[in-house]
Protein backbone atom coordinates (compact mmCIF):
# COMPACT_ATOMS: atom_id res chain seq x y z
CA UNK A 1 0.00 0.00 0.00
CA UNK A 2 1.35 3.26 -1.12
CA UNK A 3 2.39 5.99 2.03
CA UNK A 4 0.60 9.07 2.60
CA UNK A 5 3.70 10.99 1.46
CA UNK A 6 3.82 9.15 -2.03
CA UNK A 7 0.11 9.86 -3.06
CA UNK A 8 0.78 13.14 -2.05
CA UNK A 9 3.15 13.13 -4.41
CA UNK A 10 1.24 11.35 -6.91
CA UNK A 11 -1.24 13.72 -6.44
CA UNK A 12 0.87 16.53 -7.45
CA UNK A 13 2.45 14.83 -10.47
CA UNK A 14 -1.19 14.54 -11.67
CA UNK A 15 -2.16 18.10 -10.90
CA UNK A 16 1.16 19.42 -12.47
CA UNK A 17 0.73 17.27 -15.81
CA UNK A 18 -2.59 18.03 -16.57
CA UNK A 19 -5.39 19.98 -14.89
CA UNK A 20 -4.77 23.36 -16.42
CA UNK A 21 -3.97 22.08 -20.15
CA UNK A 22 -1.40 25.22 -19.76
CA UNK A 23 1.51 25.38 -22.04
CA UNK A 24 0.05 22.14 -24.50
CA UNK A 25 0.37 23.39 -28.02
CA UNK A 26 -3.22 21.67 -29.54
CA UNK A 27 -2.29 19.01 -32.57
CA UNK A 28 -5.64 18.81 -34.11
CA UNK A 29 -6.12 18.99 -37.25
CA UNK A 30 -8.25 21.89 -37.36
CA UNK A 31 -10.26 23.10 -34.64
CA UNK A 32 -13.48 22.61 -36.44
CA UNK A 33 -12.50 18.98 -36.02
CA UNK A 34 -13.05 18.83 -32.38
CA UNK A 35 -16.24 18.13 -30.44
CA UNK A 36 -17.35 20.74 -27.71
CA UNK A 37 -15.78 19.05 -25.21
CA UNK A 38 -12.18 19.17 -26.71
CA UNK A 39 -13.03 22.59 -27.07
CA UNK A 40 -13.14 23.27 -24.03
CA UNK A 41 -9.74 22.07 -23.22
CA UNK A 42 -8.59 23.85 -25.79
CA UNK A 43 -9.55 27.28 -25.06
CA UNK A 44 -8.66 26.96 -21.64
CA UNK A 45 -4.96 26.04 -22.88
CA UNK A 46 -5.25 28.82 -25.17
CA UNK A 47 -6.01 31.25 -22.27
CA UNK A 48 -3.76 30.31 -19.95
CA UNK A 49 -0.95 30.04 -22.23
CA UNK A 50 -1.20 33.40 -23.45
CA UNK A 51 -1.99 35.11 -20.33
CA UNK A 52 0.54 33.19 -17.58
CA UNK A 53 3.68 34.18 -19.82
CA UNK A 54 3.50 37.87 -19.07
CA UNK A 55 5.96 38.84 -16.55
CA UNK A 56 3.72 39.92 -13.66
CA UNK A 57 2.08 36.38 -13.71
CA UNK A 58 5.44 34.29 -13.84
CA UNK A 59 6.94 36.53 -10.65
CA UNK A 60 3.95 37.15 -8.81
CA UNK A 61 2.40 33.93 -7.39
CA UNK A 62 -0.28 35.01 -5.79
CA UNK A 63 -1.79 37.08 -9.00
CA UNK A 64 -0.65 33.87 -10.88
CA UNK A 65 -2.99 31.55 -8.72
CA UNK A 66 -6.07 33.99 -8.95
CA UNK A 67 -6.10 34.55 -12.97
CA UNK A 68 -5.87 30.45 -12.93
CA UNK A 69 -8.78 29.97 -10.48
CA UNK A 70 -10.27 32.21 -12.68
CA UNK A 71 -9.65 30.84 -15.96
CA UNK A 72 -10.30 27.26 -15.28
CA UNK A 73 -13.31 27.65 -12.38
CA UNK A 74 -16.07 27.47 -15.31
CA UNK A 75 -14.32 24.26 -16.51
CA UNK A 76 -13.93 22.47 -13.64
CA UNK A 77 -16.65 21.03 -11.46
CA UNK A 78 -15.48 21.48 -8.08
CA UNK A 79 -19.06 20.83 -6.42
CA UNK A 80 -18.95 17.04 -7.48
CA UNK A 81 -15.13 16.35 -7.18
CA UNK A 82 -15.71 17.34 -3.56
CA UNK A 83 -18.40 14.92 -3.16
CA UNK A 84 -16.53 11.96 -4.91
CA UNK A 85 -13.21 12.73 -2.96
CA UNK A 86 -14.46 12.45 0.47
CA UNK A 87 -16.84 9.20 -0.31
CA UNK A 88 -18.81 8.48 2.82
CA UNK A 89 -17.41 11.09 4.66
CA UNK A 90 -19.53 13.80 2.76
CA UNK A 91 -22.40 12.34 3.46
CA UNK A 92 -21.59 12.56 7.40
CA UNK A 93 -19.64 15.92 7.17
CA UNK A 94 -21.92 19.24 8.15
CA UNK A 95 -22.77 21.93 6.29
CA UNK A 96 -20.13 24.42 7.14
CA UNK A 97 -17.47 21.38 7.04
CA UNK A 98 -18.55 20.48 3.44
CA UNK A 99 -18.05 23.98 2.32
CA UNK A 100 -14.80 24.50 4.33
CA UNK A 101 -13.45 21.33 2.96
CA UNK A 102 -14.54 22.39 -0.69
CA UNK A 103 -12.68 25.82 -0.77
CA UNK A 104 -9.67 24.35 0.99
CA UNK A 105 -8.85 21.61 -1.22
CA UNK A 106 -10.21 23.88 -4.43
CA UNK A 107 -7.52 26.12 -3.60
CA UNK A 108 -5.13 23.19 -3.04
CA UNK A 109 -5.25 22.26 -6.72
CA UNK A 110 -5.14 25.52 -8.04
CA UNK A 111 -2.14 26.25 -6.07
CA UNK A 112 -0.43 23.20 -7.17
CA UNK A 113 -1.09 23.75 -10.64
CA UNK A 114 -0.22 27.11 -10.45
CA UNK A 115 2.87 26.14 -9.37
CA UNK A 116 3.61 23.19 -11.72
CA UNK A 117 3.20 25.81 -14.97
CA UNK A 118 6.97 26.84 -15.00
CA UNK A 119 8.04 22.83 -15.28
CA UNK A 120 5.83 22.02 -18.00
CA UNK A 121 5.30 24.65 -20.19
CA UNK A 122 6.62 23.34 -23.44
CA UNK A 123 4.85 20.04 -23.85
CA UNK A 124 2.40 19.77 -26.58
CA UNK A 125 -1.28 18.11 -26.66
CA UNK A 126 -2.68 15.69 -28.92
CA UNK A 127 -6.31 14.91 -29.14
CA UNK A 128 -7.25 11.55 -29.79
CA UNK A 129 -10.93 10.82 -31.78
CA UNK A 130 -14.10 10.68 -29.61
CA UNK A 131 -16.68 8.00 -29.28
CA UNK A 132 -19.79 10.25 -27.82
CA UNK A 133 -22.88 9.29 -28.17
CA UNK A 134 -25.69 11.98 -28.95
CA UNK A 135 -27.65 13.02 -25.75
CA UNK A 136 -24.47 11.68 -23.56
CA UNK A 137 -24.02 13.48 -20.50
CA UNK A 138 -20.85 12.15 -19.74
CA UNK A 139 -17.96 11.41 -21.92
CA UNK A 140 -13.84 10.70 -21.72
CA UNK A 141 -12.04 12.87 -23.75
CA UNK A 142 -8.89 11.45 -24.36
CA UNK A 143 -5.78 13.23 -25.12
CA UNK A 144 -1.28 12.31 -25.17
CA UNK A 145 0.57 15.03 -23.65
CA UNK A 146 4.02 14.69 -25.40
CA UNK A 147 6.67 16.35 -23.86
CA UNK A 148 9.70 17.71 -25.93
CA UNK A 149 12.44 14.60 -26.19
CA UNK A 150 10.01 12.28 -24.28
CA UNK A 151 7.33 9.40 -25.21
CA UNK A 152 3.79 10.23 -25.34
CA UNK A 153 1.71 10.05 -22.14
CA UNK A 154 -1.78 9.09 -22.03
CA UNK A 155 -4.20 11.44 -20.13
CA UNK A 156 -7.71 11.26 -20.05
CA UNK A 157 -10.53 14.08 -18.77
CA UNK A 158 -13.43 12.93 -17.29
CA UNK A 159 -16.22 15.61 -18.08
CA UNK A 160 -19.67 15.86 -17.46
CA UNK A 161 -22.34 17.98 -19.40
CA UNK A 162 -23.73 20.78 -16.73
CA UNK A 163 -26.63 22.74 -19.21
CA UNK A 164 -24.87 23.66 -22.22
CA UNK A 165 -21.56 23.37 -20.14
CA UNK A 166 -18.97 20.81 -20.25
CA UNK A 167 -17.02 20.34 -17.44
CA UNK A 168 -13.86 18.50 -16.02
CA UNK A 169 -14.24 16.16 -12.89
CA UNK A 170 -11.46 13.79 -12.96
CA UNK A 171 -8.03 13.05 -15.18
CA UNK A 172 -6.44 9.83 -15.51
CA UNK A 173 -2.83 9.54 -16.13
CA UNK A 174 -1.79 6.45 -17.68
CA UNK A 175 -4.93 4.95 -16.10
CA UNK A 176 -4.39 6.42 -12.95
CA UNK A 177 -7.38 9.09 -11.20
CA UNK A 178 -6.52 12.18 -10.18
CA UNK A 179 -10.07 11.87 -7.91
CA UNK A 180 -9.56 8.76 -6.78
CA UNK A 181 -5.71 9.24 -5.23
CA UNK A 182 -6.72 11.76 -3.53
CA UNK A 183 -9.70 9.81 -2.43
CA UNK A 184 -7.40 7.39 -1.10
CA UNK A 185 -4.99 10.19 0.32
CA UNK A 186 -7.98 11.75 2.34
CA UNK A 187 -9.05 8.49 3.25
CA UNK A 188 -5.88 7.48 4.78
CA UNK A 189 -5.38 10.20 6.65
CA UNK A 190 -9.42 10.47 8.19
CA UNK A 191 -8.50 6.90 9.45
CA UNK A 192 -5.73 8.17 11.35
CA UNK A 193 -7.37 11.43 12.79
CA UNK A 194 -10.76 10.84 13.12
CA UNK A 195 -11.46 14.09 12.03
CA UNK A 196 -12.47 15.79 9.28
CA UNK A 197 -11.85 19.42 10.68
CA UNK A 198 -8.13 18.34 11.38
CA UNK A 199 -8.46 17.58 7.38
CA UNK A 200 -9.65 20.68 6.24
CA UNK A 201 -6.68 22.26 8.55
CA UNK A 202 -4.15 20.56 6.79
CA UNK A 203 -5.39 21.83 3.69
CA UNK A 204 -5.51 25.07 5.14
CA UNK A 205 -1.97 24.70 5.98
CA UNK A 206 -0.80 23.93 2.75
CA UNK A 207 -2.60 26.46 1.27
CA UNK A 208 -1.22 29.46 3.48
CA UNK A 209 2.71 27.94 2.61
CA UNK A 210 4.62 29.52 0.05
Amino acid sequence: MKSKNTLWGLSVWLMAGCLGFVGFQSLASAEEALTAPQKVIQLTANQLQVSLQKPEYKTNFKKATGLVDQIINPHVDFDRVSVLVLGKNWRTATPEQREQFKQEFRMLLIRTYTRAFTEYADWKIRYLPMEEDAGEKKVMVKTEILPSGGKPVAVNYRMIQDGNDWKVFDILIEGISLLQNYRTSFSDELEQSGSLDQLISHLSERNAGS
